[in-house]
C-alpha cells in the first residue's frame, strides 16, 4: 500500500506540474495587459512600475520559475484587480461557499439519480422507464445555465418559492443547486439503470430469489451494491464538475463563491486569480481522484490492489 501511495503521489506531482505549466504559458498568450481595459488610456510610467512590481517585465520564462518558486511555498500571489488582496485569501472566502454549494448538488445528484436509475431499470420497458430516460436525456442535453433561468424565471419570480441573488440561509441554495444538479442527475441516473438491469440478469440474483429472499432484499443488500460501482468512480469527476461548473450559475444566482473571482479575473485578465484557482480546483481533481480509486478498491473486495496498478 506504501508503494501504491508513493506512485500515486509522484503521479499526482508530475500531473499538477503539467497543468501548471500548460495554463502558464497559454494564458500568458492571450493578448492584451491586466493594466490596459476597456480601451482606456493609462500613464505609461505608471503601467511600467506595475509590470515592474508584479514581475511581468521579466521574460517568460523567468515569470514561469518565480511562480513556481512562490507555488511550492503554496503563495498563490497577490491579485492585480483586487489588490492588495491575495489569491490565497480569495480562495479561503470563496470556496467554502462554493464547496457547500457543490455538495449539495451532488448529495442530490447521487440520491435521486441512483433512486431515479433503480426504478427505471425494475419497471424495464415500462412507463416510467421511458419517463425516466426521457428526462434524463433533456437533463444532459440542456446547459445547467439554461435550467438556472427556467428556475429563476418561474420558481423563484412568478412562483416566488426561493429567493435569488443573496445569500445566507438554506433557501438560497435550492436553486442554483438544483440547476448544477441537473447533469449529474441524468448522468447517474441513466449509469444506474443500465448496470441495474444487467446485474438483475446475474445468476446470483436467480440464487437469492430462489432462497426466498424479499425484492427488497434483493435489490438494496445484491443488486444495488454492485450497480453504484461505476457510479463511485465518478464521484471523483462529478464532483470537480460541479464545482468547476458551479462558475457560471454562481455569477447567475450571484453566489460570493470561487465562480465570482475566477469569472472577473478573466475579464481583468488577472493572472494570479486565473492560475490560482486553476491549480488549486486542479489538485482538488488530482486527490478526489485518488480517493475514488482506494474507495473503489474497498466497495468492491474482487478488485486486487496489484491488479489496479497494472
Amino acid at each position: 500500500m506504501a508503494s501504491f501511495v508513493l506512485r500515486r503521489f509522484i503521479s499526482m506531482v508530475i500531473t499538477l506540474w503539467l497543468i501548471v505549466t500548460v495554463t502558464f504559458f497559454l494564458m500568458h498568450t492571450i493578448p492584451g495587459s491586466p493594466f490596459q481595459r476597456d480601451g482606456r488610456e493609462s500613464n505609461e510610467t505608471v503601467i511600467q512600475n506595475l509590470m515592474a512590481h508584479y514581475h511581468l517585465d521579466q521574460p517568460l520564462s523567468v515569470q514561469y520559475i518565480l511562480y513556481l518558486k512562490s507555488l511550492v511555498g503554496l503563495d498563490l500571489g497577490p491579485s492585480i484587480s483586487h489588490y492588495p488582496d491575495t489569491v490565497n485569501n480569495m480562495i479561503a472566502r470563496g470556496f467554502p461557499v462554493s464547496f457547500q454549494l457543490g455538495m449539495a448538488a451532488l448529495l442530490f445528484a447521487i440520491v435521486s439519480g441512483i433512486a431515479l436509475g433503480t426504478v427505471a431499470a425494475l419497471r424495464h420497458n415500462k412507463i416510467i422507464d421511458y419517463a425516466a430516460m426521457v428526462f434524463a436525456v433533456i437533463g444532459i442535453a440542456v446547459p445547467n445555465f439554461i435550467v438556472a433561468t427556467v428556475l429563476i424565471k418561474y420558481v423563484a419570480v412568478e412562483w416566488k418559492l426561493f429567493p435569488v441573488a443573496s445569500w445566507g440561509t438554506w433557501k438560497h441554495i435550492v436553486l442554483p443547486a438544483l440547476a448544477l444538479a441537473t447533469g449529474p442527475l441524468a448522468l447517474i441516473a441513466r449509469m444506474t439503470r443500465a448496470n441495474m438491469i444487467e446485474v438483475l440478469n446475474q445468476d446470483y440474483i436467480e440464487t437469492a430469489k430462489a432462497k426466498g429472499l424479499s425484492p427488497a432484499v434483493i435489490v438494496c443488500k445484491h443488486a444495488l451494491r454492485n450497480a453504484v460501482l461505476p457510479v463511485v468512480t465518478l464521484l471523483g469527476a462529478l464532483l470537480a464538475n460541479v464545482l468547476t461548473g458551479s462558475f457560471v450559475i454562481e455569477k447567475i444566482f450571484a453566489v460570493p463563491g470561487m465562480g465570482k473571482y475566477f469569472v472577473d479575473g478573466i475579464n481583468n485578465r488577472d493572472y494570479a486569480v486565473i492560475m490560482g484557482t486553476t491549480v488549486f480546483y486542479s489538485a482538488l481533481l488530482v486527490f478526489l481522484m485518488f480517493l475514488v480509486d482506494v474507495a473503489y478498491g474497498i466497495i468492491d473486495p474482487r478488485i486486487k490492489l496489484h491488479k489496479r496498478e497494472g
